[in-house]
């Protein structure tokens, strides 16, 4: 008989193997035989999710009651009024420590921490309450007063100071996504970070998380809506708006911010002579393990941020058609399945795990990011995969080991694949405004 301890060793090999995020991989491994529906606690349904921001909003309305006309307001959707899909790619450098630091962003507004989640409560008209206190006590105070009434809170915390991704001092007020506050006991607070089991944080590194990032400190929205539906000519409106400002966002001109960044990026990978070109940024290869895996974790979902999302945006256009009769939506989504196989195969070279540190590396991050889907329960485990990790990292933190001929070979397709990517991303997003009569 599979033991608990053998299923998860299990699901989170398949994440590693395959960049699944931990309930898609689960339920491969199961199909389904153990799946005795979602967890609930203290009156909380730890759905899950892939989107740190969508499933933070589908989940707070599902416990709110707040549907649309015929059924719930599914991540997938809301995905979709949010703006849905972004692409961006910049490559920081810091001269005080010699970092080079790869960011990627693959939804709409990806930029700024609370665009997509404004725009989409405002399109769907929902009554919502904001708060930005300035003062840690303060915060403290309103998120506690908040959870005692019984009304979740999404927030913004640092992601160093939450404490359960394990990270190392480096990364300390480099932020992260949000996460829903919905109760407090024992000086802890349960969060939802898109986990299936209970998940806690003591009460004074939550306040110190919140307080950590100065341009979102000690952020809170909370939906006042409840027991209600989204009238369906709001609904169909707000669907399409977030269709059309999706394509014109894919479809401008900025090579940092659409999908131009794609075409850069895969120049810049192979080009010695420009100034953020790879070959000449990582001469000495120091970092370039750290910027290869940022592109692994950031593109697949079995990251921290729930990777490309381009087949959340798949579900979506499915979902959308039907709101807005329109079929060529649907007819749209196999497309983006596409390119989702695209990226996974991008992933798949940036990393690759024929490679024994690397397949280590990827199963030790698979490791942290499944115990955390596993709650509390998973606090040990992930303590000891990320020591493992970091120390991993900080081995090949000079270069990673991969020789010339093969490093060369990784920048070659990885730019090869990216370049297939934005071609592959301009016709579907063309094929897309068409199906939107734009």
């Amino acid at each position: 008989m599979t033991t608990a301890k053998q299923l998860k060793a299990r699901v989170r090999a398949r994440m590693a193997r395959t960049g699944e995020r931990y309930a898609v991989a689960r339920a491969h491994v199961v199909g389904g035989a153990l799946d005795t529906g979602p967890v609930v606690d203290a009156g909380w349904t730890l759905r899950g999710g892939t989107d740190p921001d969508t499933a933070a909003l589908a989940n707070v309305l599902a416990h709110r009651g707040v549907t649309g006309p015929d059924g719930p307001l599914t991540e997938p959707l809301l995905f979709l009024v949010g703006g849905g899909l972004g692409a961006g790619y910049i490559l920081w450098e810091f001269a005080h420590d010699d970092g080079r630091v790869v960011t990627l962003g693959f939804t709409h507004s990806w930029q700024y921490f609370d665009r997509r989640l404004a725009t989409t409560v405002d399109r769907l008209g929902l009554d919502v309450a904001w708060s930005r206190t300035g003062g840690a006590a303060a915060a403290a105070q309103a998120l506690t007063a908040t959870l005692a009434a019984d009304d979740p809170a999404i927030i913004w915390p640092d992601r160093y100071h939450l404490g359960y991704w394990n990270l190392p001092p480096f990364l300390d007020g480099m932020g992260g996504g949000p996460v829903v506050a919905y109760a407090a006991a024992g000086g802890r607070v349960h969060v939802d970070d898109r986990n299936l089991a209970p998940l806690t944080v003591p009460a004074p590194d939550l306040d110190r998380a919140r307080a950590r990032v100065g341009s979102y400190r000690n952020t809170m929205l909370v939906v006042r809506t409840a027991d209600a539906a989204v009238p369906a000519d709001r609904l169909r409106a707000a669907v399409r708006a977030g269709l059309e400002a999706d394509v014109d966002h894919l479809g401008g001109t900025s090579t940092s911010f659409a999908l131009p960044a794609w075409r850069k990026w895969s120049r810049l990978l192979v080009d010695p002579r420009a100034a953020k070109g790879w070959p000449r940024v990582f001469a000495d290869r120091r970092g370039l393990l750290r910027a290869l895996a940022s592109v692994w974790e950031g593109v697949e979902p079995a990251g921290m941020d729930g990777g490309h999302v381009r087949g959340l945006f798949a579900d979506g256009l499915e979902q959308a058609a039907v709101v807005l009769d329109e079929p060529g939506l649907a007819a749209e989504a196999p497309r983006w399945r596409e390119i989702a196989d695209r990226w996974h195969a991008l992933a798949e070279t940036a990393l690759p795990d024929d490679v024994p540190a690397i397949a280590r590396l990827r199963t030790l991050t698979a490791t942290v990011t499944g115990a955390v889907a596993e709650g509390d329960a998973g606090a040990a485990e992930r303590a000891a995969a990320a020591e493992e990790l970091w120390r991993l990292r900080a081995e090949h933190a000079d270069a990673p080991p991969l020789d010339e001929g093969r490093l060369a070979a990784v920048l070659a397709g990885m730019s090869g694949h990216l370049a297939a990517i934005h071609d592959a991303e301009a016709e579907a997003v063309a094929r897309l405004g068409a199906a939107l009569g734009r």
